[in-house]
């Protein structure tokens, strides 16, 4: 909901002003090459993700949030949940301004799209044999589901030649995949690093003859 809140909220906002506010709004706070690499509005990379500028997107986006994601949220709890938000859409923008600028391609970044498709990924795969509804009529599996729209993304930056939003979709999809994996995710790592170091910091000293304490 927090979410939803903040990209609804902003998404209506920047719909409903003129032509003229809505160029301002987006010169501040849209990403594109240009101007988080060029202009150094590095913010528009935090900001990006919660203005959509197409009305049909921010209805989408807003169901995917509302069915899907909360199961998500219940299995991590809310403050992982927004971790994993921050961190795919972040990767989805930094990933695609990047691409733009070296392919020359002056594309904007915005809206949630690449969360949405870094969600799906985690809910096949921590959901892969759980029995969903598609729309409430089409039943599949969680991996069903996954596959299902990975392929419709697929067909959607090829079809389009939409490559920098294609590399934004990846970024978003690698991420999420690191973040589920038992090896690599960084809390993992941060958790095996401060055990390690605490372990350093333990001692064996001499108590009594023939006895030893930790």
């Amino acid at each position: 909901m927090i979410v939803a809140f903040l990209e609804v909220g902003l998404s209506m906002v920047w719909l409903l002003c003129d032509a003229a506010s809505r160029v301002r709004v987006a010169t501040w706070l849209v990403a594109s090459p240009s101007s988080v690499w060029g202009e150094h509005k590095l913010w528009t990379l935090a900001t990006s993700p919660l203005l959509e500028t197409s009305f049909l997107s921010l209805l989408l986006q807003g169901l995917v949030l509302l069915t899907l994601m909360p199961t998500l949220e219940r299995f991590w709890g809310t403050p992982r949940f927004l971790r994993f938000a921050v961190a795919t859409s972040l990767a989805a923008t930094v990933a695609g301004t990047l691409f733009g600028v070296l392919i020359d391609q002056d594309f904007p970044i915005s809206g949630l799209d690449p969360l949405v498709y870094a969600s799906i990924v985690a809910f096949g795969t921590i959901y892969k044999t759980k029995p969903v509804q598609f729309f409430a009529v089409l039943p599949m599996t969680g991996r069903q589901l996954m596959y299902g729209f990975l392929g419709f993304g697929a067909l959607f930056v090829v079809l389009q030649g939409l490559w920098v939003q294609g590399v934004a979709f990846a970024a978003a999809i690698a991420m999420a995949a690191l973040l589920l994996s038992h090896r690599f995710s960084p809390s993992i790592l941060w958790k095996r690093w401060r055990l390690k170091r605490l372990r350093s910091h333990l001692k064996v000293v001499r108590d009594e003859p023939g006895k030893w304490l930790n």
